[in-house]
């Protein structure tokens, strides 16, 4: 299972977001206390668990890290609700990866597609950024990454072109201090490989 959780003190409050499923549409829900339990028709697709730092600890802003405490933190408070235990695979799918080919896209002047080596495998990614290059060190939201606005990586054709995946800025990362521009982010390599889990 791909868990993602999203928590944002500041805009939301105390509230953690969890999502089960890559479905978005929310047919009904039922609150039980501080546990908000979201369904596509019949089916759990999430939780909103409110007062989430006395039951969650460490949280951070933004995209939460799923690690086994969290996990087991998590099932506490599910279990406590009768609500399925959650498993996740811990993968969150951004990769430290490397330019290694790129052309231009035939229909676009600004286009450009890319080989991208990520360690276990070499995606085709089409990207628009003015700064990629070949041989740059990259980071890589792979297909069912969930990047911090929510939106889901999927494979896409770009004006006819197979994409699977994307090259991210620090802003599209909500890196602190991400500078507002375009342009992806390039990694030094004396402090990434390739292959690197991203958000060690």
């Amino acid at each position: 299972m791909n868990l993602h959780a999203f928590y944002n003190q500041e805009h939301i409050g105390d509230v953690l977001l969890i999502r089960l499923t890559h479905i978005r549409k929310v047919t009904h829900f039922l609150r039980e206390d501080d546990l908000c339990i979201l369904y596509h028709q019949d089916k759990v697709i999430g939780y909103n668990l409110f007062h989430a730092s006395s039951y969650i600890s460490h949280l951070s802003e933004g995209k939460v890290k799923i690690t086994p405490t969290f996990v087991d933190e998590l099932n506490a408070v599910l279990t406590k609700y009768q609500q399925d235990i959650v498993t996740s695979d811990y993968d969150d799918h951004f990769k430290v990866g490397k330019v290694i080919e790129m052309k231009d896209h035939p229909d676009s002047d600004h286009m450009h597609i890319c080989q991208v080596d990520t360690g276990d495998e070499v995606l085709q990614i089409v990207c628009g950024a003015p700064n990629v290059a070949l041989n740059q060190l990259v980071v890589v939201a792979k297909n069912d990454a969930v990047m911090p606005s929510g939106l889901v990586i999927r494979p896409s054709k770009l004006r006819g072109i197979e994409s699977n995946g994307m090259l991210c800025s620090a802003r599209e990362l909500a890196l602190p201090n991400a500078p507002q521009v375009r342009g992806i982010l390039i990694l030094d390599e004396a402090d990434y490989q390739v292959g690197d889990s991203f958000f060690k």
